[in-house]
């Protein structure tokens, strides 16, 4: 599989045949790379062995076609799985806002 050396994320991810369904923990997990912690750290906030932590963000790279960390952040953003600073909370907002009865 030949990867976009400049975002880092597989052409197959670009093409949509990466899978998309993170569970709660891997989002939170993604949550936490974002805020810059290490796996160690992760692991020791969620208070779960370091060896989880690193399966998780393995599948969470496999799921996402993201090849390291800050390809991850990348598609985490532009797929409004994380709100970063102001950047992507107001197209989360406007989602939240078009579901039936809001």
């Amino acid at each position: 599989m030949d990867s976009d050396r400049s975002t880092g994320v597989s052409q197959a991810g670009s093409l949509g045949q990466v899978r998309h369904d993170l569970s709660e923990r891997e989002i939170e997990i993604i949550e936490l790379v974002a805020q810059g912690l290490t796996n160690q750290e992760i692991a020791e906030t969620l208070t779960i062995s370091k060896r989880t932590v690193d399966n998780h963000v393995s599948n969470i790279f496999t799921k996402t076609g993201a090849k390291n960390r800050v390809a991850l952040l990348n598609w985490a953003m532009d797929h409004g799985k994380i709100c970063r600073d102001g950047f992507n909370c107001c197209s989360l907002e406007a989602t939240d806002d078009k579901r039936p009865g809001s």
